[in-house]
């Protein structure tokens, strides 16, 4: 595990930081991302890290989201977790993915055409499990609230 790992595990799974990153993280990672043409994302130094493109739930408009992810199979899927942060409500971009499955990831500077997927029962509970083993911080996450973190696979389309 790198230096510094388990000290932002830890600071990532304080209140503090639920309350504060999602103003901060997204924001930044965004602005990086533009500037470095889509191959940094500051998030990511700890992370493996996405530019989410989907269609909003409501509006049809293209939403693009910065999101940590894991990465499966060598980059060809991966998992996107809905924890935000610990807070109780869904995030907006797992709304738009139920509606609109078909989006775009950026990884490592590239465009990828992806269809999500929400995952449920035993597949849901594998990739759980999976998930915890990569980034332990998901399981205070969700015993903080009261829902159900979301999990989708994208898979390239």
């Amino acid at each position: 595990m790198a230096p510094g790992v388990k000290l932002m595990q830890k600071i990532s799974s304080t209140l503090l930081f639920a309350k504060l990153a999602p103003h901060v993280i997204p924001a930044l990672d965004k602005a990086v991302h533009k500037l470095s043409r889509g191959k940094v994302m500051l998030s990511a130094q700890m992370l493996p890290g996405v530019i989410l493109t989907a269609k909003g739930a409501r509006t049809g408009e293209p939403r693009t989201t910065p999101l940590a992810c894991m990465p499966e199979e060598g980059g060809r899927t991966w998992l996107l977790i809905g924890s935000n942060f610990g807070r109780p409500g869904h995030p907006a971009w797992t709304g738009n993915l139920l509606k609109n499955p078909d989006a775009e990831v950026s990884w490592k500077g590239r465009d990828i055409a992806v269809r999500a997927r929400l995952l449920e029962g035993e597949e849901r509970a594998a990739a759980w499990r999976a998930v915890l083993g990569f980034w332990p911080p998901y399981a205070t996450y969700q015993a903080r609230i009261e829902r159900e973190i979301r999990l989708f696979r994208l898979e390239r389309r």
